[in-house]
């Protein structure tokens, strides 16, 4: 596969945030208003997974076949679609970009800015356990989705839990990381959000 040229987007110079936040945190939510506010480009790596494979290329029938093999899909191949993302977000003006569900480990987010760019800032969108099952079965009410029953999103929690804390404790080490409690109201929330965005953005 040959090489991406990322150099219109190192031109661009943009802001990156990682996106940070258990199912049901709200971050959905919260990258909604970011985007309406900054013109920030939101991009969850698993919706640009599932559509690469709803385009039928023959990238997403094998992302298709690893799946149904009950694999992970290679970082390798969603830091691929994540830059691709990114590089026509930067053409058509974007003026930052916030990561969602990315990185899921440590060795994720290094390799993401080695060779795109360090992030500015790592957003946590921080929940109680307890709070989270609440939202998610309130959810599971009206979704539809299969995943959204209590021991799925036990096992959901467990998962994310255990994959994100290195991450965090890495971040955070770094003096980059911003935990958020998401445990008020949306309004309440987005207020400490663009207080730190506005100090992270203030300083390009």
């Amino acid at each position: 596969m040959a090489p991406i040229d990322l150099t219109p987007l190192k031109t661009a110079n943009v802001p990156i945030f990682f996106i940070v936040g258990g199912p049901g945190s709200g971050k959905g939510t919260q990258c909604d208003k970011i985007v309406a506010k900054y013109g920030f480009t939101h991009l969850s790596s698993g919706d640009l997974l599932r559509d690469e494979v709803a385009s039928g290329s023959a990238r997403g029938k094998e992302l298709t076949a690893i799946m149904e093999a009950g694999a992970l899909v290679p970082l390798e191949v969603v830091l691929t679609l994540v830059k691709e993302a990114m590089l026509k977000a930067v053409a058509k003006g974007s003026k930052g970009f916030l990561i969602d569900g990315y990185p899921r480990e440590v060795s994720q987010g290094v390799q993401f800015e080695n060779e795109i760019q360090p992030a500015k800032l790592v957003l946590f969108f921080d929940v109680a356990e307890d709070t989270l099952i609440k939202r998610l079965l309130h959810r599971a009410q009206t979704s539809g989705r299969a995943d959204d029953n209590i021991d799925t999103i036990k096992k959901r929690l467990h998962t994310f839990t255990t994959a994100t804390k290195p991450v965090v404790d890495h971040y955070e080490q770094q003096g980059k990381l911003v935990k958020i409690n998401a445990e008020g109201s949306v309004d309440d929330i987005f207020a400490v959000v663009t207080t730190n965005l506005d100090k992270a953005t203030s300083k390009i």
